[in-house]
Parts: C-alpha cells; sequence; structure tokens
C-alpha cells in the first residue's frame, strides 16, 4: 500500500523531464495520475505506460498550458474520468533566456500566460474539488530566488511570482485542510537542460555538491509533500538544486 492510495493526481506538463519524473513517482506511490501534454503525445503515451504498469490508472491530456480553456477543461476531465482529485502539481513551463533589452511584450506574456496565468487557472478550477486533505505543488525555479547571471530577469520574474500566490493559498485553503507549496528545482538533468550540455559544467560548478539533480530527485519532495508526511507543511518553498542557492 502506497502513501498515495486511493488518491488522484493531476501533473501539467508531465509528458516529459521533471513532470514525467513526478507524475512516475506519484503512481509508484499510489496514486492514480493524469498529465496534460502540448504536442508530444507519443511521449506522453509513453508516460501513461509507465504509470500503468505500476497497476495505476493513468491519463494523458492535450492541454498547452497557454490555453486557459484547455486547462480548465483539464482539471474538470480528471475529475470525470477518476472521479475526483487529490493533488494537482502546476509544472508546465518554458524558458526564455535574453538580456531586458531583447526581450518582447510577446514573450513576456506568453512566458506570464504559461507560468502564473495558468496556475491561477488550475488552482482556482482544481479548487472546487480538492477535499480536506487536498494538495497544491506548484514548481517553480531556484532562480525565482537567486539570479547568478545575466539574461534571466523574466524567467525568474514569472517564477518567483509562484511563491507570493502560494503564500496567499496557503491562507485561503487551510481552514479547509488544503496545503499549498512551492517547489523549486535547480539544474536537472533533462531534455531542455541536460547534464552533458554546452553549458552543464558551468552549472555543476555553482552547486555546493558538484552535481545535477535528476527528475527523481525532485519527484522525491513532490511526493513527501503530497503524501501524509507532508500534512503539516503549507506556504512555504523548498529548493533542491544541489546547494546551488546556498
Amino acid at each position: 500500500m502506497g502513501s498515495l492510495t486511493g488518491k488522484v493526481a493531476l501533473v501539467t506538463g508531465g509528458g516529459r523531464g521533471i513532470g514525467a519524473g513526478i507524475a512516475e513517482r506519484l503512481a509508484t506511490d499510489g496514486a492514480d495520475v493524469a498529465i496534460t501534454y502540448n504536442t508530444a503525445a507519443e511521449r506522453a503515451a509513453a508516460v501513461v505506460g509507465k504509470i500503468e504498469e505500476t497497476g495505476r490508472r493513468g491519463l494523458a491530456i492535450a492541454a498547452p498550458a497557454s490555453d486557459v480553456d484547455a486547462v480548465a477543461r483539464a482539471v474538470r476531465r480528471t475529475v470525470d474520468e477518476f472521479g475526483r482529485l487529490d493533488v494537482l502539481v502546476n509544472n508546465a513551463g518554458i524558458f526564455t533566456y535574453a538580456p531586458i533589452d531583447e526581450l518582447s511584450l510577446e514573450q513576456f506574456d506568453e512566458t506570464v500566460a504559461v507560468h502564473v496565468r495558468a496556475v491561477f487557472v488550475a488552482v482556482r478550477t482544481a479548487v472546487e474539488h480538492l477535499p480536506e486533505g487536498g494538495r497544491i505543488i506548484n514548481i517553480g525555479s531556484n532562480l525565482a530566488e537567486r539570479v547568478p547571471g545575466p539574461g534571466l530577469s523574466l524567467y525568474s520574474l514569472s517564477k518567483s511570482a509562484l511563491t507570493g500566490f502560494t503564500k496567499g493559498l496557503a491562507r485561503d485553503l487551510g481552514p479547509r485542510g488544503i496545503t499549498a507549496n512551492v517547489v523549486h528545482p535547480g539544474s536537472t538533468d533533462t531534455e531542455m537542460n541536460p547534464a552533458d550540455g554546452a553549458d552543464a559544467d558551468a552549472e555543476r560548478a555553482l552547486t555546493a555538491l558538484g552535481r545535477y539533480s535528476t527528475p527523481a530527485d525532485i519527484a522525491a519532495t513532490v511526493s513527501h509533500l503530497a503524501g501524509e508526511s507532508g500534512r503539516n507543511i503549507t506556504g512555504t518553498s523548498i529548493t533542491v538544486d544541489a546547494g546551488a542557492n546556498a
């Protein structure tokens, strides 16, 4: 019996990378898991296959984070398919890297739409269904807390917004027994930022432990917050970055 047996989770952006790692871990811990994806249907199907290998139910939903109607529908479809929703993980993201004088308003709008507006919509829709003991876990970035170089202003702005939003959610939803937290990953070995990439050695040099995280490292912290052991943790941020921000 896993710590999440009988629970239902939705992981946005769960078709690859950190999101896929989170989805697979929550299923291993006993939850039925729905994921959203943008365009990579085959990858999302592969993640669902891994979820189902654990004996849990899986569901992939096409829902670009930039489309707020699709995000809201994904939450409702999860409830319709699985009968409930206990854990919402807002993971979908993009990475915009450029100095401020090269950033366009269109890039600003897209980044905020994906990292802030979509999270707001998902949460607002989910709270209609989350029971006492429900969990909201927003995936931020250690770049929300410390910016070690140029070109990160927009990305850091959008991720740091999650901290204030999550603290407010903790106060709004605490009386209902629902927790809300942020997990801030650092450099994590994914397709977007591979541990053997061109900038990987420089990123490793910023860490105290001298290594990248893996999606499983991030997923372990999410699992802790989602389970009974996380019941008294709310309104806070947990950074998983091998000590880059130490």
